[in-house]
């Protein structure tokens, strides 16, 4: 481990060389890297984390630019996945970069999660939400739920000591995965925002087994900047 790349991470008390070396031994699921997974990614790699497993079918396209902050305009058109990792490769090599460039489906869910130590949605549908949620309650994985939209996002984490899942917080599943897709609107730092607070969330439950977020529903409101934590 190169002590002066976490230096500045390792002075917190709360994490610490002990916390450093949690980082290194885990292994870590970002599903979907777009706006919020681009600033996920980035952080994680950044603070040390072992291993990420990258999973979105997606390319990169022009429009993608305004918020996704990993790729370039030279890359439209190419797998995200292949283009995140080769980011994130240069930003820190003692990060193992795994591209499932197939996403997240039933078909291989269990096996792409299975050795994993958390999962974080960064998706923007309820489909693979909720198939997030039923692997992740078989499995016993804890994982980190953010979304976003205009000026708002929320984010939080099941299947922690809480026992909560994401169906506790949206039980009508088959009204909302019947929900035709639809394009929003979305300030282009809003995922950035949200994105970074999954990070600081991962960061801190990897290291310590703790999470602020465990069974509470953080939600900001970017145009007005009133934010609120929320029990369910």
């Amino acid at each position: 481990m190169n002590e002066n790349r976490y230096s500045r991470q390792q002075m917190l008390s709360q994490i610490g060389e002990e916390g450093q070396r949690r980082l290194l031994a885990s292994r870590v699921a970002v599903i979907g890297v777009g706006g919020l997974g681009s600033a996920v990614a980035a952080y994680l790699a950044g603070a040390g984390v072992g291993t990420l497993l990258l999973a979105d079918p997606d390319t990169v396209s022009l429009s993608n630019l305004q918020r996704q902050i990993l790729y370039s305009e030279c890359e439209t058109g190419m797998p995200k996945v292949y283009c995140a990792a080769r980011r994130l490769r240069e930003l820190n090599s003692d990060t193992e970069i795994i591209c499932c460039p197939d996403g997240l489906i039933p078909e291989n869910g269990k096996r792409l999660l299975a050795a994993c130590d958390l999962v974080i949605d960064c998706t923007d549908n309820y489909p693979t939400r909720y198939l997030i949620d039923d692997i992740c309650a078989e499995l016993s994985i804890p994982w980190l739920y953010g979304s976003i939209g205009e000026f708002h996002g929320q984010l939080t984490l099941f299947g922690g000591t809480a026992c909560k899942r994401y169906t506790d917080l949206y039980p009508d599943r088959e009204a909302l995965c019947a929900l035709p897709r639809t394009t929003l609107g979305v300030l282009g730092a809003v995922p950035g925002v949200i994105g970074s607070m999954q990070a600081c969330e991962a960061v801190k439950y990897l290291a310590t087994g703790h999470a602020t977020l465990d069974g509470r529903l953080c939600t900001v409101d970017l145009l007005t900047f009133d934010t609120s934590l929320i029990d369910f």
